[in-house]
């Protein structure tokens, strides 16, 4: 493998000093993850990286970045001795782009940024040598980690940036510098940070700030503060491509179909229609391939090979993965479909969620139950102001609600919807997710569609953990019983 950082470019990329000569294939901040060949880097966060570097040594790092010689590693240990590890860090990113020639996508937004980062990789990697974060690396250490992890014959990068306060992107968008920049939508998330929505859009266009001359801004045009982005892209000087089904935009969507593997779409564009699958449910998936189709195409890309790309991707674990689930035998004891969700919930992203699964068709017949539910297990969502009490009530106002079996909550915020339920689709409440996970073989059965939602500190990963242990994960290339239409 060849080197990703040669001690004397690292040395130039950070002024920093060496006690060795080094060469290293990859960057890592944690050494459990670690890989020989790896530059550790030292950074402090819950415990100072600076414990691990003798860990790191063993486990065949070819260097630690660190800010001082830690007193349990030997003096001529191979490493780069900087001011300022996180500093040090972001200076690697900035080499990494520097030296880089292809083109660099940004992608942000209240939801869907990951999964949209996962499709701009599926869409482009045949296209060219194309890089992005394995995680939801979106902060003020993810992004730089994820630069500096970036080969310099990139052809295509993708980089996710997020935040949790104003102010927070804009410097993220300066050190990636995209040529295209996107905003999949502004929503109602880390409202204890804002005082209204208006605010996270302006936190949110501060993506244009690092765009690189004559580069493009791809906007979903049916987000309610679009005039903030369209107006800070303008001040940027970009090229604005817009996707929706509001006004005119460049990337028309006229419709949307729930097929029996995902989703169908059908845009205009120039005058003409076109038509492309994504085999993964869900409106919300839906308009963001549009999205996708559009930076590609920003990027130079060819449209028609990430449509076909995008027919064949499926979201990750915790971000809406559709899972079946055999009790027994599949063709006597029958299946159930899981809907991973649970990796993080906010009002917009349950909205979608609850969506998709009321779009969800379940097998009647062949369980306990002689008809197949849909059944929604969703827990609270944090971060959201003042306001959260109110907002986990108005879930139960949504129009997926009427198409909804049973709804079965968790923690103290989600109990307040259930009073707002008719009383045949309120299920069962429940303090903690590990109260839940214990219980829940006896809420579901064959033919049933469950979902399972909710913002990561309340930890309905178990509740996905223990439904999977029903019984046996089907092989996705086997015909299943039970899709979504």
């Amino acid at each position: 493998m060849s080197a990703l950082w040669t001690s004397q470019d690292a040395k130039r990329a950070t002024s920093g000093r060496l006690t060795a000569d080094w060469s290293a294939t990859g960057v890592s901040i944690d050494t459990r993850s670690l890989q020989p060949g790896d530059l550790f880097v030292a950074l402090t966060d819950m415990r100072d990286g600076h414990e691990f570097v003798a860990q790191a040594l063993e486990k065949g790092a070819a260097a630690a970045l660190v800010s001082r010689v830690p007193e349990n590693v030997p003096s001529d240990a191979p490493l780069l001795i900087v001011g300022d590890v996180l500093d040090g860090l972001q200076r690697l990113a900035q080499a990494a782009r520097a030296r880089m020639t292809g083109q660099v996508i940004a992608v942000t937004g209240s939801v869907g940024k990951t999964s949209t980062k996962d499709m701009l990789r599926a869409a482009l990697s045949p296209q060219g040598k194309t890089h992005a974060a394995e995680r939801s690396f979106n902060n003020h250490w993810g992004v730089p980690l994820t630069l500096a992890r970036m080969p310099a014959d990139t052809d295509f990068a993708v980089v996710e940036l997020g935040m949790n306060h104003a102010g927070e992107i804009g410097p993220l968008s300066r050190l990636t510098r995209p040529h295209v920049a996107m905003v999949t939508t502004v929503a109602e998330v880390h409202m204890a940070a804002f005082k209204s929505v208006r605010e996270i859009a302006k936190a949110k266009a501060e993506i244009f700030e690092g765009l690189e001359p004559g580069g493009s801004a791809v906007i979903n045009r049916d987000i309610p503060t679009y005039a903030i982005l369209t107006r800070a892209a303008k001040r940027a000087g970009a090229h604005q491509l817009r996707y929706g089904y509001a006004g005119r935009p460049e990337f028309d969507l006229r419709r949307i179909r729930a097929t029996s593997d995902g989703s169908a779409v059908t845009y205009r564009k120039d005058g003409k229609k076109f038509h492309f699958k994504l085999s993964a449910p869900g409106a919300h998936l839906a308009q963001n391939a549009l999205g996708v189709v559009a930076a590609v195409e920003a990027a130079g890309g060819d449209i028609a090979q990430a449509c076909l790309e995008l027919a064949n991707w499926s979201p990750p674990d915790g971000r809406g993965s559709r899972i079946i689930i055999d009790l027994g035998q599949p063709d006597v004891d029958g299946s159930i479909v899981l809907i991973d969700e649970s990796y993080n919930a906010n009002p917009a992203s349950m909205k979608a969620a609850l969506d998709g699964l009321a779009l969800s068709q379940p097998t009647d017949g062949i369980g306990r139950v002689a008809k197949g539910r849909r059944i929604a297990i969703i827990g609270d969502m944090l971060e959201l102001g003042p306001q959260e009490r109110a907002k986990h009530i108005e879930l139960a106002t949504l129009d997926a609600m009427a198409h909804l079996d049973r709804v079965h909550t968790v923690g103290p915020l989600m109990e307040a919807i259930r009073s707002a339920l008719p009383d045949h689709k309120r299920g069962r409440h429940y303090a903690d997710s590990a109260q839940l996970a214990a219980d829940v073989a006896h809420l579901l059965d064959a033919g049933d569609v469950v979902m399972v939602k909710a913002s990561l500190g309340t930890a309905l990963g178990k509740v996905v953990d223990a439904i999977k242990a029903m019984g046996h994960i089907r092989d996705t290339n086997d015909n299943p019983t039970q899709t979504g239409t």
